[in-house]
């Protein structure tokens, strides 16, 4: 399921002050290229449809997310509905194409592992206040262009990369360092085709993991969400 979902991750006094005031230069940029700091703090939920592209297969999938509280997944394997839930403190997941004739509650270190997709407004607005730090580590390749590479480390431990595109200031590679039967692995995500959505909100359309990629065909914010659909009973 974790390919489904699918970050980032000593010189003087003075050496680290210059990376820390560039990796905040960096951040800036990325957040006014996202519609700033208000347009992001003001998302409160978000439902996304699109379809995944994997081993052939086309799958359609949507997600629901309300901030800071839950998130859905739904998708369809072999004519098979399945799905994912999210909250703050419990997680379920329903897979009937892999055997689950029921609901199975989330492994609490995957449950940790995606507490930050949570965070709407992304964990680079007021990281400092949230408990994370940041860190420049220079310029990296994706796909032929040199990008600024930083390395996020959140209050819980949880290790990001965040790739951003010199020129657009968007987001466009994001590693994160995950847990997987008990080995530590990177999980990457690539992000382009970003798009303003009604209401001047803006998204990546194409968003690419180990799972194949998602091309995403609606993206509504702050729309109505029914809080019931993050209740395994629905």
């Amino acid at each position: 399921m974790k390919k489904l979902f699918s970050l980032l991750l000593t010189f003087s006094f003075l050496g680290m002050g210059v990376h820390a005031q560039t990796a905040d230069e960096i951040i800036t940029k990325n957040i006014q290229a996202m519609g700033g700091v208000d347009k992001l703090k003001s998302i409160q939920s978000v439902v996304m449809e699109g379809k995944i592209n994997a081993q052939g297969m086309e799958i359609p999938i949507s997600m629901s997310m309300v901030k800071n509280t839950a998130m859905r997944t739904d998708f369809s394997v072999m004519g098979m509905n399945a799905w994912m839930i999210m909250r703050k403190d419990s997680g379920w997941t329903f897979m009937p194409f892999q055997g689950q004739t029921k609901p199975e509650a989330v492994p609490a270190d995957m449950l940790k592992e995606t507490q930050d997709q949570l965070d709407l407004e992304g964990e680079l607005v007021d990281y400092k206040e949230k408990g994370s730090t940041v860190e420049y580590l220079g310029m990296d390749d994706v796909e032929g262009t040199d990008c600024h590479k930083l390395k996020l480390i959140t209050k819980a431990g949880n290790v990001h990369y965040y790739l951003i595109d010199p020129k657009t200031f968007y987001t466009v590679r994001r590693i994160a360092k995950q847990n997987a039967g008990g080995k530590e692995v990177e999980v990457q995500v690539d992000m382009g085709n970003y798009k303003e959505v009604e209401g001047g909100f803006i998204f990546p359309f194409t968003v690419t993991s180990m799972g194949g990629p998602v091309e995403m065909t609606k993206i509504v914010v702050n729309g109505t969400v029914d809080s019931a659909k993050f209740s395994p009973g629905m």
